[in-house]
């Protein structure tokens, strides 16, 4: 059975339905969230909304792409919209942003390897958008296409983006000494 078709039997009236695509989607949602937010309690609170939004406001599935694809298109969309809203309220200091960045983050303790805390690192400094593709193409695998909707892009966009933040972190990388092949 696939995700599409477990949503739509919690859509009627399966409860552990839910806890199943909580489970399955919850961390690499919260990682791309935080790809956006740069703090990981935003990032939590942000990834509970989507889930919390499945089962209020239940909206529909057609099936026009993978739930995957679906999914982390809406918590885009619910992040989208929160750091409008943040943008305008400015609550957040540009000291509480620099100490969400830094590389002190329940993340970076998971990551144990040198190459990977530099690559890490190095990811960190890009742009957000450059994050943002990088992230969705390699760590979560879609394809262009799928990261061109859940960006809410062309897959011609994607593709150029794609290029771009290779290049930029092939040149941090460099900056920092990482000795890479294929990137």
């Amino acid at each position: 059975m696939d995700n599409g078709e477990i949503y739509r039997d919690f859509l009627g009236g399966d409860r552990e339905s839910m806890r199943a695509l909580i489970y399955e989607y919850r961390d690499g949602l919260l990682v791309f969230i935080n790809s956006l937010v740069g703090n990981m309690c935003e990032a939590e609170e942000l990834t509970e909304d989507v889930f919390v939004s499945l089962v209020v406001d239940r909206p529909h599935f057609a099936g026009g792409s993978s739930f995957k694809t679906w999914l982390y298109a809406i918590g885009r969309n619910i992040t989208a919209n929160y750091l409008r809203k943040r943008r305008r309220s400015r609550e957040v200091s540009q000291e509480a942003m620099d100490r969400a960045a830094s590389p002190s983050t329940p993340e970076s303790t998971v990551i144990g390897n040198d190459q990977q805390r530099i690559l890490y690192e190095a990811l960190g400094t890009l742009r957000p958008h450059y994050k943002q593709v990088l992230y969705l193409t390699y760590f979560e695998n879609f394809s262009n296409a799928e990261t061109a909707e859940i960006m809410g892009r062309t897959k011609r966009q994607i593709e150029t983006l794609l290029y771009s933040a290779r290049k930029a972190l092939k040149d941090e990388l460099e900056r920092r000494g990482f000795i890479y092949e294929d990137l």
